[in-house]
């Protein structure tokens, strides 16, 4: 008996194809037939989904996240799961957790707290340590209850600190032994089922000491001697924040793209690179997009990893804001959130503080620029207009900036938010994130689910991408192409061919999406992480069913209870 049928969909089916209606069946846990819609219609079947007026498309795979921690903890994965998520990949940018020599563990969390932003208190409690080398943590995670599939890569910094210890934490230079030893637990780990190698060079990336990620400053000899470890075994992918990534080396861009094109050409894998628009030189990802494009033309495979919204700080009473940085903050900022806003509602109080924010320091003014200050709304936008900044509102009423803002946080007795967008705002609107999606070169990612736990909430892209880009903006993106991003190109560059598409024989990954409807609520912040550590997260409703491997884990935004997923061990 078929164990599940969806019936009159709106079928996008991930192929970047037109949508059509059509019906689909499924049977432990595969796609078994694609038919007209209608066709499959009185088809005996354990649970049938009537999808009439909805669409109908593969699993999300998200191929940039941090669950490297969560996962040891959440079956859910949230907030991934609850935004048409079915596959994630983490092991990102150079940070995680395997191999972890004995005395590391909290050198790890660390590391992993100080690039990421999560709470290292919420790690130690979470993580329980039951592993060393990597193919030991890729049996920890097959062994967690997961509603989602999960597939990793080995960290440079994990594996450079195990190798070198204190020499390789501290970015000296590895020798050629070193860089032997390195190569041969890459290669353990691809073997074992790891489907990649991550690495960082941005010095923005640093632990929570401040020292920059070990890698930062890796010399070729040992970017091409780990990523020949990838050729060696004949798989993986080597994926990176670059130098330059959020411009604060200009002239990095195209250094980096020099040598990942000649290391995908040497070692015949794909590098995949993280790309935004940054203010310091607003220009810099169209030519990163040329040198992508020659690149392919001349056969190395090197794909942008692009964001699909602005890279966003959220500020409020419950993260930072421009008060807290003010001389007299300091007995109001340690009272709990209510007693805080009942101070601050007192007229002297705002008084001060406003008058004690008209002049921040330099790195402050840059953070907290009114004119590129948004109240965040519910549902959210992402693409806000000038008229709706901070600046713009004083204007127009005729008060001060600061006095704005005050009132802004204060909003929603203090559980109000203001956006900071950082990074793809440069003229004040979206197109670059438009013109990056569209490149044939390029994949989405950069959602970072996981990370970020106190500063904002991208994990929830997939809902941005559906309704901004695939549904609301006036020249947004055919919705074909926004599935097929998130879908099978991003399953694709991590040789996940089992999924990421409807087809017969696939993967029965799937979404079914009331689209007219689909709505994305405004992040809140709670404090439900192990040890009461705060994280942001984000709800959206529309999605009417989610489907892993043929079993419905996510029903109307509610969790089932159904736990299908699964490691996934290497390319296939």
């Amino acid at each position: 008996m078929t164990d599940l049928v969806v019936t009159g969909g709106l079928l996008v089916d991930g192929t970047g194809t037109a949508p059509r209606r059509a019906d689909v069946a499924v049977t432990d846990g595969t796609i078994t037939e694609v038919a007209p819609a209608g066709a499959l219609a009185g088809t005996l079947a354990g649970e049938t989904i009537e999808a009439d007026g909805l669409i109908v498309t593969p699993g999300f795979v998200d191929v940039h996240t941090h669950y490297d921690g969560q996962v040891t903890w959440d079956p859910l994965l949230s907030p991934s799961s609850w935004h048409g998520v079915t596959t994630v990949v983490m092991g990102n940018c150079g940070v995680g957790f395997a191999p972890a020599a004995p005395d590391r563990h909290e050198w790890l969390i660390q590391l992993m707290e100080g690039v990421e932003d999560i709470p290292g208190a919420a790690l130690s409690e979470g993580i329980r340590w039951d592993w060393e080398s990597f193919p030991e943590y890729l049996d920890a995670i097959e062994r967690a209850p997961k509603v989602l599939d999960v597939g990793t890569q080995i960290p440079h910094g994990a594996v450079r600190a195990y190798v070198m210890g204190e020499r390789g934490a501290r970015n000296e230079p590895a020798t050629p032994a070193d860089i032997d030893a390195m190569a041969t637990i890459v290669r353990e780990a691809i073997t074992a089922g790891a489907l990649g190698f991550s690495t960082s060079r941005t010095i923005a990336h640093m632990a929570i000491d401040g020292e920059p990620v070990p890698g930062t400053f890796a010399a070729e000899d040992e970017l091409f001697g780990l990523g020949r470890a990838l050729a060696d075994v004949g798989g993986g992918i080597f994926e990176l924040a670059p130098a330059g990534a959020l411009g604060e080396d200009l002239a990095a861009p195209e250094r980096e793209m020099d040598w990942m094109r000649r290391l995908g050409a040497a070692c015949g894998r794909p590098i995949s690179f993280a790309m935004t628009q940054n203010d310091h030189d607003p220009g810099a990802y169209r030519r990163m997009l040329d040198l992508a494009g020659d690149a392919a033309r001349a056969g190395a495979a090197v794909h942008p990893q692009v964001a699909g919204r602005p890279v966003n700080l959220l500020l409020g009473l419950q993260t930072f804001h421009p008060f807290a940085y003010c001389p007299s903050w300091g007995p109001i900022g340690i009272l709990p959130l209510e007693a805080r806003v009942e101070r601050m509602r007192d007229p002297e109080v705002r008084r001060t503080l406003v008058a004690e924010a008209r002049d921040p320091d330099e790195v402050m003014r840059q953070f907290l620029d009114p004119a590129r200050a948004f109240p965040l709304t519910d549902p959210p936008d992402y693409e806000p207009p000038a008229s709706a900044s901070i600046a713009a509102i004083a204007a127009r009423t005729g008060r001060e900036p600061m006095d704005v803002f005050y009132d802004a946080v204060l909003a929603d007795d203090g559980r109000a938010f203001v956006m900071r967008p950082l990074l793809n705002f440069t003229e004040g609107n979206l197109d670059a994130v438009r013109e990056m999606l569209l490149h044939p070169t390029t994949t989405w990612g950069l959602g970072d689910g996981g990370a970020h736990a106190g500063t904002t909430c991208d994990a929830s892209t997939p809902t941005t991408m559906l309704t901004h880009w695939g549904r609301d903006r006036a020249d947004g993106i055919p919705l074909e192409i926004v599935v097929e991003k998130m879908t099978a190109r991003t399953a694709a560059l991590y040789g996940l061919g089992d999924r990421g598409r409807i087809l017969p024989g696939l993967r029965a990954d799937l979404n079914v999406i009331d689209h007219d409807h689909l709505t994305l609520h405004a992040p809140v912040m709670v404090h439900d992480l192990p040890a009461g550590a705060r994280r942001f997260v984000q709800r959206a409703s529309g999605y009417v069913a989610t489907v892993v491997r043929g079993r419905v884990t996510m029903r109307e935004g509610v969790e089932t209870g159904a736990r299908p997923g699964a490691l996934v061990r290497g390319a296939r």
